[in-house]
């Protein structure tokens, strides 16, 4: 059990690490290309959405052929878009390299597969503490590795430490064995000893797309990719337009990540405890107090800080509830799918929470306006989830034909 465990959240540690620590160097990256931070802004913005793109497909793979060798496809890629980053001087080259391979191989090594993967080899009594703790992996990753990357950018310029990045990823390979097997093999064993026969891929998605409450858990997913690309990438302009160091952008996201850990956690253990769509709701409830008393604080270091710490508590303490209300729903046959499904649409919010958050300050010099749509989303996604069911809706399975 353990070893899974430690498997897909130090995978999850290292990919999500080294992709949430990017948006450290977009300032070097505009001082370098000179193209603008809107332009190297769309770069990230379709990195997130390739991302999104890259998950309900590696899912499906994933779910067929096995999740290790689709962790060590996305880990390779992962490696090459970061590595040559640097030697990118268009914006095109930008959307390649980051957004393209980098984001690409992180979909592929990204959570729809990792937390599929854990769910598939952990007891059903166990899902929600072991996805809490998956996820929490990834936070660790962006706590630890944001410091390090500051450390090396001070001590051997921007370019080798990005690259240094890309290197660092490698070391999640191992993972890769423990996590083999898949999901629709189980599940059609499970099924002939019982006369039945496991839905289709095409089935799934079909009934999926015809349920109400997982729509609407998609839509309040795809306010939370707004939310943390947001985050992600302009968390240090924002610290930057408010006059404060470069370490304390470091720092903050590095307690983005620390307390998103935390959060995780609590979020696993609560699962298993309470309505998972009221857990929702709380979340972004609380993620929007937190953006209006910022917007409303001095910009101080500290209050810089302390917001950085409740944003990680809510920051991607999301998926728990969200990949438990998709098993509960469907089952764990084809989560990786589903799931993956899911954060496309989390992404789409993603290319809109990064994109717009550079096209907002080149027009108006700072992110005010984009606090706002924050704020909107975050009362919105609040109530969307109160019509959810939580039920399982649908089996995996059918009457094998006579």
């Amino acid at each position: 059990m353990w070893m899974v465990l430690l498997a897909a959240g130090g995978a999850f540690a290292l990919s999500l690490g080294v992709r949430n620590t990017m948006g450290l160097y977009l300032s070097s990256l505009n001082t370098a290309t000179g193209l603008g931070v809107a332009s190297i802004s769309l770069a990230f913005a379709f990195g997130q959405l390739w991302w999104g793109l890259t998950q309900p497909f590696a899912g499906a793979v994933a779910d067929r052929i096995g999740a290790g060798r689709v962790i060590v496809t996305g880990l390779i890629l992962i490696a090459i878009g970061t590595v040559i980053t640097p030697y990118m001087t268009t914006t095109l080259g930008l959307i390649f390299s980051i957004g393209v391979l980098g984001a690409g191989g992180a979909g592929m090594a990204g959570p729809s597969v990792l937390m599929a993967a854990s769910t598939r080899l952990m007891p059903a009594s166990k899902r929600g503490i072991s996805i809490g703790i998956v996820n929490a992996g990834g936070s660790f990753g962006q706590f630890a590795i944001a410091p390090v990357s500051i450390a090396l950018t001070a001590s051997i310029g921007w370019a080798s430490s990005m690259q240094w990045m890309g290197l660092l990823v490698l070391l999640a390979l191992p993972a890769a064995w423990l996590l083999r097997g898949n999901a629709n093999a189980m599940a059609s064993a499970a099924a002939t000893a019982a006369g039945t026969r496991v839905l289709s891929t095409r089935e799934v998605l079909a009934l999926a797309l015809k349920t109400p409450s997982y729509l609407l858990l998609a839509v309040g997913f795809l306010v939370c990719g707004f939310h943390v690309a947001f985050l992600a990438t302009h968390l240090p302009g924002v610290v930057e337009a408010c006059g404060m160091s470069p370490t304390i952008a470091g720092w903050a996201l590095a307690l983005v990540g620390l307390f998103n850990m935390f959060g995780s956690l609590a979020m696993g253990w609560a699962v298993g405890r309470w309505r998972m769509k009221s857990l929702l709701s709380l979340l972004y409830t609380v993620r929007g107090l937190g953006v209006l008393v910022f917007v409303l604080a001095p910009k101080t270091p500290a209050v810089m800080l302390i917001f950085a710490a409740l944003m990680g508590l809510t920051f991607l303490s999301t998926v728990p509830p969200t990949v438990g209300l998709v098993a509960k729903m469907f089952g764990p046959a084809n989560m990786a799918m589903l799931y993956g499904v899911l954060m496309l649409g989390h992404q789409l919010g993603g290319f809109l929470g990064a994109f717009l958050g550079g096209q907002v300050f080149a027009l108006t010099g700072g992110y005010d306006w984009v606090w706002y749509m924050d704020l909107a989303l975050a009362a919105a996604a609040a109530l969307i989830h109160l019509p959810i069911r939580e039920a399982p809706l649908a089996r995996s399975v059918r009457p094998a034909a006579a």
